[in-house]
Formats: structure tokens, C-alpha cells, sequence
């Protein structure tokens, strides 16, 4: 007489697989704050016109598929865009090729002279990843630049230290005023 093998009841095998499954999806997190923070402008229809500013308020960056950088028509390094952006914005010398300024009473600061500067920021669609990247990391440390010297210079701490009735006055302060053109062929051989 032969010896049968012993089966193995295998019968609740796909409801645990199940619960496993439910387990993991409800326990598991998603990085939701990932890419780059922009609060973009409300909707406007399509036949409504751009608002007219003054050629010497806007700060053009143009990025070509080659990756090369041009500002206000001339050649320039990624690494010089904070800087350049941080003395259009201030405009310490109130210099005529610079932006206006206007005097506006923000909460907590009162009358404060506002930069109208502008930052108008196109590339190309063959522009690299990287430079992308590069160009508005340079932007940001900028502005965030700007507002540590302001809060500082009010309070005496960082902007990241500052409560948020103070980190929203401080925005309107320097605003972060940066105009993305969808991205084309600008030029250049790759």
C-alpha cells in the first residue's frame, strides 16, 4: 500500500495575499511635496491682454538647448543669476536702467518702497533637466536671500524664523515675481 502526501489546505491563501495588499496600501506614505513651489497666477481668458510693463522692470533669462544662459541679451553664467537678480530687484542705487520702485503700506512695515521688477524666464525645450533646475534654484536662493535681509533687518531673524502674519508681510515686501513663458525653440545646434 502506497503512502499518500499529505495535502496542504490552501484554500484562505489568496484572502491573506488580499489583506496584505490592503495592509500595505493603507499603511504606506507618498512624498507629495516634491517639485518646485510656484503659486501660479489666477486663470485668465484667452482674449484678455498682458498687462504693459516697462522694459526697464523686466529681467530677461533666456536658456537655449545648448544650456547657455543669456540675460538682458549678453551671456551669463547659471551661478550669476541669484546675484543679478538680487541687485535688479533691490536696485540700491535707484539706477534708470533698473526697475522702478513704488511706496506701498504693508502691514507690519508701513510705507516700504516695492521693487516692480520682474523676472521673465524662458527656455528652450531642448534645454537639459539640469540647467532647468540650476536656473530656478538660482531664483530662489534669491528671493529667499532678499527676504532674510528684510526680515532681519525688521525683526532681527531668518524668514523661515518669522511667524506667518510676519512671512506673508515680508512677501508683499518682495514679491517673487517671476514670469515662465511656455518653453520653444530658442536657437542654437545641439
Amino acid at each position: 500500500m502506497a503512502k499518500k502526501t499529505p495535502e496542504i489546505n490552501a484554500t484562505s491563501t489568496a484572502d491573506i495575499a488580499f489583506l496584505l495588499l490592503v495592509f500595505f496600501l493603507a499603511t504606506t506614505t507618498m512624498n507629495v511635496d516634491s517639485g518646485l513651489y510656484r503659486r501660479l497666477p489666477p486663470y485668465q481668458p484667452e482674449n484678455q491682454k498682458a498687462p504693459e510693463v516697462a522694459k526697464r522692470n523686466i529681467l530677461q533669462i533666456l536658456v537655449n538647448q545648448n544650456d547657455m544662459v543669456m540675460i538682458n541679451d549678453s551671456p551669463a553664467d547659471v551661478n550669476t543669476i541669484k546675484d543679478r537678480t538680487i541687485e535688479f530687484i533691490l536696485n540700491p542705487g535707484n539706477r534708470s536702467d533698473l526697475p522702478s520702485k513704488e511706496i506701498k503700506t504693508i502691514e507690519l512695515f508701513g510705507p516700504v518702497e516695492v521693487s516692480k521688477g520682474l523676472i521673465s524666464l524662458k527656455s528652450d525645450r531642448g534645454t537639459s533637466y539640469k540647467v532647468y533646475v540650476a536656473v530656478q534654484d538660482q531664483l530662489t536662493a534669491a528671493f529667499n536671500e532678499m527676504r532674510n535681509m528684510k526680515a532681519n533687518e525688521k525683526w532681527g531673524k531668518n524668514f523661515n524664523e518669522l511667524t506667518t502674519e510676519q512671512q506673508e508681510a515680508v512677501k508683499d515686501v518682495i514679491p517673487m515675481l517671476v514670469s515662465e513663458a511656455e518653453p520653444n525653440v530658442i536657437g542654437g545646434k545641439k
